[in-house]
């Protein structure tokens, strides 16, 4: 059996950490065998490698390798592309054509991106592996092959699974063994080691002196996150290679090739907002919203003493005095939820009116139908609408105060900008 570090040398596998090291030997340990291997990590780790290992050291190395990217083969053709197509089959399938895993038989396809695959392709993909039978897109003829399939994905399986993109019984008969292989941002003691054999290449290339890392420079490499993996590594060393003409880098000449390097160690900001934010912020809205209703309630309680109370002045005037506490009450409310809601709605829309003065025989000939339903039952003998009575305390308090807004505002307790508002609604 050929020796780990041998392994890594023939196939530019560059590193000693020791979970790519663990992943290579049990590559080199499947290889003589047929069973279906899944290659997992994140993009860009280079997960290509472990499919040419395997099909390298078994006994299909003289056979065909196919690597095929799953993900960039539109859905419609995909079938066409696996399994092959009969003439006429549909539109543009003007010859039979022989699919890959018809073309590959006896040696290893490679299935990169595996976890994109549509679910139709996926049973096909299913029986395959079952029995090595496969159906030409438009033939009733049944063809064997014998193929072994290596898949490979970034996908987490298990989550797909669960929300019901990827077959479960499909992904138990792929990984078999399951490789994984580490982020590159767990591979410290590499990074520098990679970027290094990256400018060593990229010099050769361009035919200019090889980059040189100061210290400052080369613990901002290792501190940086690397989302992107050995691809991204190599994208920077490349720009670097090219754009600079200065073949000694320090760290703030790096840090303009690193994206969102805002400090030595990169925030991980997750951008889904908290669903508790959603509960809280309609907790308050219901509590806004109940306390307006109840205001309502209130102001028709109001109206009906007015209309209940003796017609002469003085009891009228005595009626007034003893609700006047609840009109202020009432008001002073109101102004409070402009205030709470504006912390809530975007200061774009227009900010929620005072409350509405309904008449009350329209009130109460409403029906609601949700479950907060605040209606009362009001005596259909009651008519005289609570505009009046607003309008007329307005009147009397601009009077009072010689239209003075802010001193009639006062009286009334509500805000001078309400009762402009009000003033402007009734043309005073």
């Amino acid at each position: 059996m050929e020796s780990v570090q041998a392994t890594k040398q023939r196939f530019g596998i560059i590193g000693n950490d020791p979970k790519l090291n663990r992943a290579v030997e049990k590559a080199i340990q499947v290889a003589p065998t047929d069973i279906s291997v899944l290659v997992t990590g994140e993009s860009g780790v280079g997960k290509e490698s472990i499919p040419k290992i395997i099909h390298s050291l078994s006994h299909r190395k003289h056979g065909k390798y196919i690597a095929v990217n799953c993900g960039a083969i539109p859905e419609g053709t995909i079938d066409s592309e696996l399994f092959g197509h009969e003439k006429g089959s549909f539109t543009g399938a003007t010859t039979t054509r022989s699919g890959y895993f018809e073309v590959a038989d006896g040696g290893t396809i490679f299935l990169d991106e595996v976890g994109e695959l549509p679910l139709p392709t996926q049973v096909r993909l299913l029986r395959v592996l079952e029995n090595g039978e496969f159906l030409k897109v438009g033939s009733s003829k049944i063809q064997k092959t014998d193929v072994r399939i290596v898949a490979a994905t970034n996908v987490k399986m298990v989550e797909a699974i669960e929300k019901g993109k990827f077959r479960e019984d499909l992904y138990y008969r792929l990984s078999t063994v399951d490789i994984n292989l580490p982020p590159l941002r767990e591979r410290s003691e590499d990074i520098h080691l990679l970027f290094r054999k990256f400018a060593a290449d990229f010099a050769q290339k361009y035919k200019m002196p090889t980059l040189r890392l100061e210290d400052g420079a080369v613990q901002t490499l290792l501190n940086y996150r690397w989302s992107g993996n050995i691809r991204q590594l190599r994208n920077v060393a490349e720009q670097i290679s090219v754009l600079e003409q200065e073949r000694t880098i320090n760290r703030e000449k790096l840090r303009h090739y690193l994206p969102d390097m805002g400090s030595n160690l990169p925030a991980v900001i997750n951008p889904k907002k908290n669903e508790s934010d959603f509960s809280s912020e309609r907790e308050i809205l219901y509590k806004v919203l109940f306390d307006m209703q109840r205001d309502v309630n209130d102001l028709k309680k109001l109206t009906l003493e007015l209309m209940n109370s003796d017609s002469s002045a003085g009891n009228a005037s005595k009626v007034k005095e003893e609700n006047s506490g609840l009109i202020n009450k009432i008001y002073s409310k109101d102004h409070n939820h402009q205030e709470e809601l504006a912390a809530i709605v975007d200061e774009e829309y227009e900010e929620p009116a005072d409350v509405e003065v309904l008449n009350i025989a329209e009130k109460a000939s409403e029906k609601r139908d949700d479950k907060y339903d605040f209606a009362e039952e009001i005596q259909e003998e009651e008519s005289l609408s609570l505009q009046d009575k607003e309008l007329e305390l307005i009147k009397k308090s601009l009077e009072k105060y010689n239209g003075k807004r802010k001193d009639a505002a006062d009286e009334l307790g509500i805000s001078e900008r309400t009762l402009y508002r009000k003033i402007k609604q009734y043309n005073l």
